[in-house]
Parts: structure tokens; sequence; C-alpha cells
């Protein structure tokens, strides 16, 4: 039986956008692979009334919501969607069978591309991290150092940025070559800089103690921040023909709908900086939008019954 919505992601941002449309009595599944985003981290900030709590109790409360509304959740991952007519996509699944809805959201999210140093996947989420908003204040006052890397904007906005969390901040712009006045702000900040090219980190008991530079020379330090390169993954918004903009993410209106009638994208998979709170957020609002949306053909659709009779 047909969904009138089926939403690709199950992070924030796609279970926000399930739960308001199972609440508008809509016929709504949600496509999870399990590959959540922030599963590295141990807890969740900045989300109002769940500050401190574990990403995979957030998703879990969540999904219990979206059941408890007549929503349903299949784990599989979609791997392409097909445009029949102007009223029906079919998603296909791989290792369930294709589903069919008369809309579509994609909240896929992204995917966080780090600097290439041995063992800095390994510590992502837990001494090695990207956003002080997230987790600066439980680091705060602490030695942090700031990783220089492809993202070379976002990096340098960083290392300015974390100063306020610590009066310690290292920056070490690794292979990013800094302008006279970059460098005058960073310091006039009270950001030591140290350059050469960074080797390793250093791990003590389980723990980040410093980071080694290719001379030898150990700066010690407690968390290393840095700028990865966000790259969304829109492969299904892309293929199925959505409009890329000139920043080369997937274009949207403020409701989250692209230029394919019927197909939403929310959270990160088109907004980069967008935090929990935001995502869902996004999600919502996307459901709104989504719900007049199916509104109007359902209108249409009983006035042309009307007129048969």
């Amino acid at each position: 039986m047909k969904d009138d919505v089926v939403v690709i992601g199950g992070g924030v941002a796609g279970l926000s956008a399930a739960t308001m449309l199972a609440r508008a009595r809509r016929k709504v599944t949600v496509i999870d692979a399990g590959e959540p985003r922030n599963a590295p981290a141990r807890h969740v900030h900045g989300f109002f009334s769940r500050d401190g709590i574990a990403p995979a109790q957030m998703l879990a409360i969540g999904r219990g919501e979206l059941l408890d509304y007549g929503g349903r959740v299949v784990q599989a991952r979609a791997t392409g969607i097909e445009q029949l007519g102007n009223r029906e996509f079919v998603v296909q699944c791989d290792g369930t069978g294709d589903l069919a809805a008369r809309a579509v959201v994609v909240a896929t999210g992204l995917r966080d591309e780090l600097p290439a140093l041995p063992g800095l996947r390994q510590r992502w989420g837990v001494d090695v991290l990207h956003c002080p908003y997230c987790h600066g204040y439980e680091v705060r006052d602490m030695p942090l150092a700031v990783l220089g890397g492809d993202n070379r904007p976002f990096t340098l906005h960083q290392a300015s940025l974390v100063r306020q969390w610590s009066s310690n901040v290292v920056f070490f712009p690794n292979r990013i070559v800094l302008t006279s006045e970059e460098r005058t702000r960073l310091t006039a900040r009270g950001i030591t800089i140290t350059e050469g090219e960074v080797a390793d980190l250093v791990v003590s008991n389980h723990r980040l103690s410093g980071v080694e530079l290719v001379n030898g020379q150990i700066v010690p330090t407690s968390v290393v921040f840095v700028g990865p390169r966000f790259v969304p993954r829109d492969e299904l918004l892309t293929w199925l023909g959505c409009e890329v903009g000139e920043h080369g993410w997937v274009s949207t209106d403020a409701t989250g709908h692209t230029s394919v009638p019927g197909v939403w994208a929310v959270g990160n998979v088109v907004d980069s900086p967008a935090q929990l709170i935001n995502a869902a957020g996004a999600g919502t609002k996307a459901a709104i939008a989504l719900n007049h949306f199916l509104l109007e053909q359902d209108v249409q659709q009983a006035v042309t019954a009307r007129h048969r009779c």
C-alpha cells in the first residue's frame, strides 16, 4: 500500500518531519540506514530540554514517539528514487522491497572528511572535535589545539572562536600559509601559532595528550579541534535531478522543497552548519509545507471526483 510520504534518513531532521506528518494523520515510513553523523559523540548539547542526552538515546525516544503516532520505521538503505508521473515516487531499498509514496523527504545528512592524519578518525567525537558550540563548554579552560585542514576558512574562524572557551589555545596551520593579517588577528586573540607539519596525535592512558610535529616536537594539549570538509550525502537528490546551486549543494526553498515537486530535503544534507535543534525545526517546517502540498492534491482530487458524479 502506498505511503503518503517516505522519509529517507532516521536522524533528528527525518524523525521530526515524520512525526509531524504522522500527527497530521498521514501515512509515513522512515527508511533508516542506522548511520547518524553524531554517533561518535557521547552527549548532545544545545538541544532545549535534552541537554546531555546520549545521541542514541535521543533517537530512540524520537522513534518511539513516531511509532506512537502510527508511523513506521524500516531498517534499510535507500539506493534510489524514481518518479512515476506527478503524484508518485518509488524509493528503492537495499535488502527490502521498494516503497511507493506521494512525496519524499530526504534527510540523509553529510559526512565529515577529516584531515589525513593517523589516529584522527579514531579520536573523533572523543577529544577530536569540530564544533565548540556542541562541546566547547565541556572542555573549557583545558589546553586546546586547532589543526589546519582543507576547509581553510572554517579552520581560521574556528581558531579564533575556540579562544572563547580557553586562554590556552595553540593553532597548527599545518599546510596552511597564513597571511600577515590572519597571523595578526590570531595572535591578537592570544592564540599561539606553532608552525610545522603535524605528524601524529599523542595518546597516553587512552586520552589525547599532545600533538607531534614531523620534526619530533610534541606540543601538549587535551583536545584538538579540526575543520572537516563537509560533503552532503545528496546522491539520491542529484540522481533524481534536483537543482544544485552555485555553492555545489542542492537548492531548496525556505521549507526545504527542492526543484522537483513533491521532494523535500532537510537537515545537513542541504545545510552544513545546522545544529540538531535547527535540523529538527527544519524537519517540522518541511512536514507542514509538505502536508499542505498533499492537501491541495486531496482537494483537487475531491473536486474532480465530484464533477464526475
